[in-house]
């Protein structure tokens, strides 16, 4: 009969670097105490200041059930039936508008820096409120796109 543990194989032990990390005594590895010397805390950064609201500058707004157009100092922004399409000024090549087919609503384009065109168009439902819209947006946008 043979002893229990007697007759099984044992296998070599792993060469260096392989294998489980060797058993650690318990306790610290190092000796008590701060890894770096006292002294008073390093300050933080500062934290970004909060964008705060455009410079001020004229605005236009025209709005109807669908749609709206917002022209001002951070650019030009359409909302058409729940989506939203925002163009700062500095990717605006150009802006165009005109009167709708029924000359009830006002239909803007937008050339983006890169040659795409979106548009965008807001009943204004009578002739007289086109007329006021057109006379708010051509200042506004000669304010924020002088010509020449």
């Amino acid at each position: 009969m043979q002893q229990p543990g007697h007759g099984i194989p044992q296998s070599p032990p792993p060469p260096p670097g392989f294998g489980p990390p060797p058993p650690q005594p318990y306790g610290p590895s190092q000796p008590y105490g701060p890894s770096q010397p006292y002294g008073p805390p390093q300050p933080y950064a500062p934290p970004p200041a909060p964008a705060g609201p455009a410079p001020a500058g004229p605005d236009f707004l025209a709005v109807d059930r669908h749609n709206s157009i917002v022209v001002d100092a951070s650019g030009v922004c359409f909302e058409d039936r729940g989506r939203t399409a925002e163009f700062p000024w500095s990717c605006v090549r150009s802006v165009h508008y005109r009167p709708n087919s029924t000359g009830k609503g006002l239909v803007m384009g937008v050339v983006h820096v890169d040659g795409r065109f979106y548009e965008c168009v807001v009943d204004a439902k009578r002739r007289d409120r086109l007329h006021e819209w057109f006379t708010q947006l051509i200042p506004v946008l000669r304010y924020y796109r002088p010509m020449g």
